[in-house]
């Protein structure tokens, strides 16, 4: 079977997110002062291979804890669906 995977990656809301910071205090700046406190991670998608959901989605939290999340300094939330 194959499956979808869509993975969010975000900075842990303890540290500091620069680039969400930047956004946040230009947001004035075009117009939208009343939007705060953004923070920006990254989105993934892919597709994977598995005999069940469950192998599938072990596979991409190991993807995501070996290689697509630095867990030090991001979490990550996944969703699967089969395709």
């Amino acid at each position: 079977m194959k499956f979808k995977a869509e993975i969010d990656v975000m900075p842990l809301k303890s540290l500091l997110d620069p680039q969400g910071k930047a956004v946040s205090a230009s947001m004035g700046n075009v117009g939208l002062a009343e939007i705060e406190n953004v923070r920006i991670g990254k989105h993934i998608a892919l597709e994977i291979e598995a005999s069940s959901r469950e192998i599938a989605s072990e596979k991409v939290e190991q993807a995501c804890k070996k290689m697509l999340c630095n867990q030090i300094m991001e979490s990550f939330e996944l969703t699967l669906t089969e395709v």
